[in-house]
């Protein structure tokens, strides 16, 4: 459940951080990211484990929202099944490696 929640929030992140202030950018990024500590980033900003602390959990309802509206995680996460059906597919055709060429050539665009 823990990790479940870390990689979501890690995907969140990456697709909606150009939204978030500078200090929740940096808060997230150290706590979910480099792996600190609530302690630790309130050592490093100089404010209160309870500051930080509120500052993450707002963030993190801020991040859900921008995903309930947006469905940005929803449709990478659909884009990937889609893709991964259509792999399995295209193996079983003659025309195999053209066509994981092709699916090659999507992916890199993303």
């Amino acid at each position: 459940m823990i990790l479940e929640k870390t990689t979501r929030m890690n995907y969140l992140f990456d697709f909606y951080q150009s939204l978030l202030t500078s200090k929740q950018k940096s808060y997230m990024s150290l706590y979910y990211l480099d792996d600190y500590s609530l302690g630790e980033i309130a050592e490093e900003y100089s404010v209160s484990r309870q500051a930080v602390y509120d500052n993450i959990k707002r963030t993190e309802a801020m991040l859900e929202q921008y995903e309930e509206k947006l469905l940005l995680l929803h449709k990478f996460q659909k884009r990937n099944a889609i893709m991964k059906q259509l792999k399995e597919l295209a193996s079983e055709t003659e025309r195999e490696g053209q066509l994981l060429d092709l699916f090659e050539a999507l992916d890199n665009l993303e």
